[in-house]
Parts: C-alpha cells; structure tokens; sequence
C-alpha cells in the first residue's frame, strides 16, 4: 500500500478518533472521519500488544492492508480510517478478516452501491 494511502502522524490519529465517528464488531472497531476534498482513501491501523507478540501484530496488520488494496477500487475516496484490532483476529485469516471489513464498511455505507 502506498504511503499517501496511510495515516501515520500521531496527530492525525488522535483528531480522528476524537471527532470521527465510530462502528465495531466483533473482531474490529473503525473510525472513520469525512474529508471533502480527498483524491483517496487513507488508512491507520492500531493493534495492541495485549494481541500478542510483535510477528502476531505485524501479521494482522499485513492482513488489514491487503483487504484495503483488495476493496481499494469499493471504498469511498473523501475518507479518512482508523482501524482498531480486536483479541480474536488472533485466529483469523485473511479472507476472515476482509469479510469483517466489508461489514463494517457496508454497515456504515462507506462502500460504492
């Protein structure tokens, strides 16, 4: 995933988290915040140690942003992301954890019709 397609300073984090709305189930809490202007989507991913170790959070995490690239051409451009890992996406696979995502996303109309 490119690096324009991230959310990366701490700032931008917390300002979404604060005054972005948010959705969860299960597996994963999203974020999500409305930025007009915006040629694309971007995206934050939070997995916290009590998951496990640092390879079980990098996993995760490579699980979440092949999703994204997989729905990149579904999901709405003028948004801004934070997407929160939950204790059973442990035992998820990639395609567990897009089918979660695509969940969320569609419970929350962030997806084109």
């Amino acid at each position: 995933m490119k690096k324009a397609y991230r959310v990366k300073k701490n700032s931008e984090f917390q300002e979404i988290l604060k005054s972005g709305k948010s959705f969860a189930n299960r597996e994963l809490v999203i974020y999500y915040k409305e930025k007009p202007l915006q040629t694309h989507f971007r995206i934050g991913i939070s997995v916290g140690k009590k998951i496990g170790n640092a390879v079980t959070r990098n996993r995760i995490k490579r699980y979440i942003r092949e999703s994204f690239i997989q729905l990149e051409d579904d999901v709405l451009p003028e948004l801004d992301l934070v997407i929160i890992a939950r204790k059973p996406t442990i035992n998820m696979d990639c395609k567990q954890i897009k089918k979660s995502l695509l969940h969320l996303l569609n419970k929350l109309n962030l997806l084109y019709k």
